[in-house]
């Protein structure tokens, strides 16, 4: 995702406690060599997006989901969104997978051109820097389960944790599946620029109608599933006609007045959920498989990302602003296959011990809100901990032998087979 160097800048070895002023020293040497290392034509802007919407996934999941906990001490899954309707309008910043696919075409078509081998040893390569992550996560998990239930985890915890950890997961498929499609999405861009994305949105627009409209009843229950690809490939075709230099500031202005008020006419007269995430109990989700809401929510981020663009690469010409967006795009992948497993590293323990509030008490109090968000921190160092290690699965698996490989997928294979009740 990031032509950075896959190995951050340090200026002194892990693991060594120092006084405060030694350790702002370090950061500072980390920052500038970080900025010393930086290519002059680096589009910072893109980089600080990606890190923005890569950041809001852990945020939102962290924020909106919570636990109850059962008289036998097992954990299951509970969202504040169920009692306090009023929160909804938080999912609607923390939704940025708009923002994620729209610099995933931008950077994907910059990247096309640049390839020096043929398109499949392109693409192969992109997906190779999704799928090692993602293999190594379900593999760790999957030789985590029996030891965590010898060690006393319910089995239900085990089946939440497992359902949370793959929860995420599902976008990156999605995102190669759309990444394999790029040289038609080129095409599609230069032939009719930031229009090529209309077809996308009408398309989810029909099945909208169909599984909303008068005739719901009668249409069966696998039709939301044509939303999966046109809806979240709509973002993604912004992203490539952007790369391609087809959508300016005009074109930005609307996107970002016609997705505003296509959000708002779908919330007040065609009365969407106003949840961007899935609530427990509601019989209509925006998310799983996405919406028109979805898309028009995409469209006004998209538009209002491309009229901020010059002001953010602006901005993060500090240095001090600069080297966190660097180490948040190093690490996009372990950020995004790991935070769950930090919450839980979190509330698996608790739950054991009894309720803690804000972990393992039901979200259906207002102190539970000030409790969760005092429990954020604990969950961002915990990701940063297992982050140290994890993070090697981005890595190219190059001391990895065919056996370790084909162990590490049939790991991962079994792991998913639990985590989506499947045995």
């Amino acid at each position: 995702m990031s032509t950075f160097s896959r190995t951050p800048p340090t200026s002194a070895s892990a693991g060594t406690t120092r006084p405060p002023h030694r350790v702002r020293r370090a950061l500072a040497r980390t920052v500038a060599d970080i900025e010393r290392r930086t290519p002059v034509d680096r589009d910072r802007a893109i980089d600080g997006l990606r890190a923005l919407a890569l950041l809001a996934v852990p945020t939102g999941h962290w924020l909106l989901g919570g636990f109850t906990r059962d008289d036998s001490g097992a954990l299951h899954n509970a969202s504040p969104l169920s009692a306090f309707a009023g929160l909804a309008p938080a999912s609607w910043i923390l939704q940025m997978l708009g923002i994620f696919f729209l610099v995933g075409g931008y950077a994907s078509v910059l990247s096309f051109h640049r390839r020096k081998g043929s398109t499949g040893q392109w693409l192969r390569g992109r997906i190779a820097r999704l799928g090692r992550p993602v293999l190594g996560v379900t593999a760790v998990w999957a030789a985590m389960i029996p030891v965590l239930h010898i060690l006393g985890v319910p089995h239900d915890t085990l089946r939440t944790g497992s359902t949370l950890v793959i929860q995420p997961l599902w976008f990156v498929g999605v995102y190669a599946f759309v990444t394999a499609l790029t040289p038609y999405c080129v095409r599609a861009a230069r032939r009719l620029g930031g229009w090529a994305a209309a077809p996308l949105l009408g398309s989810v627009a029909v099945v909208d109608i169909l599984r909303y409209g008068p005739y719901a009843e009668a249409m069966p229950s696998w039709l939301s599933l044509i939303n999966i690809l046109p809806g979240w490939m709509f973002a993604y075709q912004l992203g490539v006609g952007w790369g391609e230099k087809r959508i300016g500031r005009r074109g930005a202005w609307l996107l970002l007045g016609g997705g505003a008020v296509l959000f708002a006419a779908l919330l007040v007269l065609f009365h969407y959920p106003a949840s961007m995430v899935g609530v427990p109990g509601q019989a209509r989700t925006n998310a799983h498989p996405p919406s028109l809401l979805v898309l028009a929510l995409a469209a006004a981020q998209s538009g209002a990302a491309i009229l901020l663009r010059d002001r953010i690469a602006r901005w993060l010409r500090r240095p001090a602003l600069w080297g966190p967006v660097v180490v948040v795009n190093l690490c996009a992948m372990t950020i995004l296959c790991w935070h769950q497993t930090a919450m839980l590293a979190a509330a698996v323990p608790a739950s054991l011990a009894g309720r803690v509030p804000g972990l393992t008490t039901a979200p259906d109090t207002w102190a539970w809100i000030g409790e969760r968000l005092a429990w954020m921190p604990v969950f961002a160092v915990l990701l940063v901990l297992i982050a140290r290690y994890a993070r090697g699965f981005e890595a190219p698996w190059t001391k990895a032998t065919k056996a370790r490989r084909a162990a590490a997928g049939l790991l991962a294979a079994g792991f998913a087979v639990f985590a989506l009740g499947l045995a």
